[in-house]
């Protein structure tokens, strides 16, 4: 898709979801319902969410049926929709167009300055991030994130100022659908080989988002992640585009000095400002030091930019305190790569101070298994006990011989493999006083947490 082909919101004309209960597709649904498009939609189960956008003007169905299309002029369907679900089937035969998500999302934007956050990891956090920290500094930003914002209190809304800010999914290659002016980019690395094939197609996509931003455009990117500090060089190189590095290292603009909790400032050309975080870890605190440096090219002031920061307390589901029992607190995180796992569990180990960390990890997917089995393992070997759940399936068929056995071959004294029933009370037996259990994986893992902390207090 290019730009001239993106369509503008007028052109659409009444807009039919399917699959609108989803996080994504319920986050354009309600910006397009703020924006006066005509708004209907279903999902197979009835969801918080729709009774909020039903109450905000949309007309909404449960369960799926050729009828509710009803007078639908285009249809946006969700990826985790079939082919042949029966509204795409009528929507098909009625031959009316059918949008992906980020394409019914780069057309709600229309001429808005867009902030696009892209990389492996760390998009929904720096997307929250960007949109606390402008709302505090009192511009007042639309946003769609891929998660529920606690911060927040709801995942997108339309703001009045003329700034969308907006978290790019590069799992599969649709963040190449929007237009952006501000590119923020955490980190490269390979990952959605089941999309991509290759990590250098992951690579290609990346130089094809930065190719996206126009003249005026900048680039925001991670000097600390060499794939993220690869593609500035690259973006510089390429041609007039102005690159802003954030990070530790010497060659960035923002500079992050990070000594723990407590001890988080960044400088810039204005001298260096203190930062009040009340998320823990060193992937915070870059994510933080992205944020600022959007802000100051929003015109922002670096004093107000770094003040409104502390109003950030988490997206959901990164390393979000689920409660605590027998002085164990027990944290859930949607870490679901190694990277991620092992930026999970240096969090944990920092809050957990002189007590042990204990993580109850979920694999997803069979093919993610399969490519970082050691890697995993390598990451969870960071905790004093690393149980291993067998894996959630999510998209994929098994594949034959990938089990989280794979894992459990590389995990080292403390580490084994959990079956489902048993890991609760095999988790709260292993924890002690001041000690931090960490949930993590992104499939129903995250279910487990609030059964942990009942198990301690019972």
């Amino acid at each position: 898709m290019n730009h001239a082909s993106i369509p503008t919101l007028e052109s659409l004309g009444r807009v039919h979801f399917v699959g609108i209960g989803g996080v994504g597709m319920s986050a354009v649904a309600r910006i397009m319902v703020a924006r006066g498009v005509p708004v209907s939609g279903s999902d197979a189960k009835d969801l918080p969410v729709m009774v909020d956008l039903a109450a905000a003007g949309a007309r909404i169905a449960v369960g799926y049926d050729a009828g509710n299309l009803g007078d639908a002029q285009t249809v946006v369907a969700g990826s985790a929709i079939r082919t042949d679900n029966p509204e795409l089937v009528a929507a098909r035969e009625a031959g009316l167009p059918v949008l992906h998500r980020s394409e019914a999302l780069a057309a709600t934007m229309g001429d808005d300055r867009v902030v696009a956050v892209a990389g492996t990891h760390g998009k929904s956090t720096t997307t929250s991030m960007v949109t606390v920290l402008l709302q505090g500094a009192g511009l007042d930003p639309s946003f769609a994130i891929g998660a529920n914002v606690p911060a927040l209190g709801v995942n997108a809304a339309h703001g009045s100022s003329p700034i969308f800010v907006a978290e790019a999914d590069e799992s599969d290659g649709s963040f190449l659908n929007y237009r952006p002016g501000i590119a923020v980019v955490t980190n490269v690395e390979p990952d959605h080989l089941d999309h991509y094939g290759t990590a250098e197609a992951v690579y290609e996509s990346f130089d094809r988002f930065t190719a996206l931003l126009p003249a005026d455009g900048v680039l925001v990117a991670c000097a600390d992640d060499a794939g993220a500090l690869a593609l500035a060089e690259r973006t510089r190189e390429r041609g007039n585009t102005k690159v802003v590095l954030y990070g530790t290292a010497d060659s960035a603009d923002v500079m992050l000095q990070d000594g723990g909790p407590g001890d988080v400032s960044v400088s810039s050309q204005a001298g260096r400002f203190s930062l009040d975080l009340q998320v823990p870890g060193r992937h915070n605190a870059l994510n933080a030091a992205a944020a600022f440096a959007v802000a100051l090219e929003l015109g922002v002031g670096p004093d107000a930019a770094a003040a409104a920061l502390a109003g950030f307390s988490g997206a959901s589901r990164r390393f979000e305190l689920k409660g605590e029992g027998r002085g164990v607190r027990v944290f859930d995180d949607y870490a679901h790569h190694p990277t991620e796992v092992r930026a999970a569990l240096a969090a944990a180990r920092s809050v957990a101070g002189p007590h042990k960390v204990h993580v109850l990890f979920q694999p997803h997917l069979f093919s993610r298994t399969r490519e970082f089995a050691r890697e995993f393992a390598e990451a969870l070997n960071l905790a004093d006990t690393a149980l291993v759940l067998d894996i959630y399936p999510a998209r994929e068929d098994p594949i034959p011989g990938v089990t989280s056995q794979l894992i459990a071959d590389h995990l080292e004294t403390g580490g084994r493999l959990v079956a489902a029933g048993e890991a609760v009370a095999a988790v709260a037996a292993a924890a002690a006083d001041g000690d931090i259990v960490l949930t993590a994986g992104a499939g129903d893992v995250t279910a487990y947490g609030p059964r942990i902390v009942e198990a301690l207090r019972g």
